[in-house]
């Protein structure tokens, strides 16, 4: 197994890199927060400038064409950054639906602008009942005369208060929780008997809820994404997410680690203490395991494994993930909480994402589950 980046990662990784080291620190991210859909209008075209959004997109539509490698180390240093962009659920995760599934004239129409990020796509899925299953869906659709008319309430669209539109899914036949008999359609975010109610997640950012009623889009807005594209794309945008938690950890150990040296008790700088050692160890211990297992799932993209060993490392992160931030809090004392403090700010960003968009227990039920 080779673990060296190519040319093209490098390249990646470097200038990702330098986004973060210009544009973000404790107070930026605070501000970026606090502009309209709690993100920087001029971060978002940066990021497209620099080819963020288009790294997995195929290159027939303008995407960068390339492998799991290079999502991975894409968001692991957007991580590092907590960066608050919402550049997979806005951007990457809409255009690989529309670029891996089968509707040819809205993937035509709309990828281009997804990867160039003057358009921006939230997937509007989740429902309240939902609990764990993925396809639990009670919105229903229903089709006449060339058109469909869409009736029921999404409970999570991330980001979906500044989206153009939404990728909405909608039961056609069968029960709530059969794994067939649903589709996805593109439904305007200005479409009639649409509303939409904005509300911020743990970490600052925000998502939105919707009620459809009566919501009427043409035929030709339907989306149909067989079993195994479904895997394929899932797979690819929880690898995203749990890089983006690696970047984060990182992150987190590397502040700690500097203030543990300077930081002194009855004076004596706190990394001189045993105990403080050896919980800085263990936590050292899980970062490498965490990051081990990312490069488990990405030497392995292209292989019908790769979906378990993706749902095997968001197992592990989502929770691990929260237990060293948990420490790198108590290095920290009570200020480690606060938003002064990026140790605060990347804790509460590894919660939502260790929740999102399933709890750890239901990737680790797939994990089991898979062949």
């Amino acid at each position: 197994m080779n673990f060296e980046l190519n040319e093209d990662e490098e390249m990646l990784k470097a200038v990702v890199e330098r986004f973060v080291l210009d544009r973000y620190d404790v107070e930026s991210r605070r501000t970026y927060l606090g502009e309209a859909g709690g993100f920087s209008a001029e971060n978002w075209a940066l990021l497209a400038e620099l080819g963020v959004m288009a790294v997995p997109l195929p290159e027939d539509f303008g995407g960068l064409g390339l492998d799991a490698t290079a999502l991975a180390v894409t968001f692991e240093a957007l991580g590092r950054g907590i960066v608050v962009e919402p550049v997979l659920e806005s951007a990457v995760l809409p255009a690989l639906i529309l670029a891996n599934c089968n509707n040819a004239d809205l993937a035509e129409r709309w990828i281009g602008e997804l990867a160039s990020g003057e358009k921006r796509i939230a997937l509007a899925h989740a429902e309240a009942n939902a609990r764990s299953g993925s396809t639990w869906i009670e919105t229903r659709a229903v089709e006449q005369d060339g058109s469909v008319t869409l009736d029921g309430s999404k409970a999570y669209a991330i980001a979906g208060g500044s989206a153009d539109a939404f990728l909405v899914s909608a039961r056609f036949s069968g029960n709530p929780g059969d794994a067939d008999g649903w589709s996805l359609f593109l439904v305007p975010a200005d479409a009639t008997g649409l509303r939409i109610e904005q509300w911020r997640l743990a970490d600052g950012t925000w998502t939105a809820s919707l009620d459809l009623s009566a919501v009427t889009v043409g035929a030709d807005a339907r989306i149909d994404c067989n079993a195994d594209q479904v895997v394929h794309i899932r797979a690819l945008a929880s690898l995203a997410r749990s890089a983006e938690a690696l970047g984060i950890m990182e992150a987190m150990f590397a502040e700690t680690l500097d203030y543990i040296r300077t930081r002194e008790q009855f004076g004596t700088p706190l990394g001189t203490f045993q105990v403080i050692q050896h919980r800085m160890a263990d936590q050292y211990a899980a970062l490498e395991q965490s990051r081990a297992l990312i490069e488990l799932a990405t030497v392995n993209a292209g292989e019908p494994s790769f979906a378990r060993h993706v749902a095997g490392a968001r197992a592990f992160i989502a929770e691990t993930s929260l237990a060293l931030g948990h420490e790198m809090i108590q290095m920290h004392g009570g200020m480690g909480v606060t938003d002064e403090l990026s140790i605060g700010q990347g804790h509460k960003r590894l919660l939502v994402l260790s929740r999102w968009p399933e709890p750890p227990t239901a990737t680790l039920d797939r994990f089991a589950a898979a062949d």
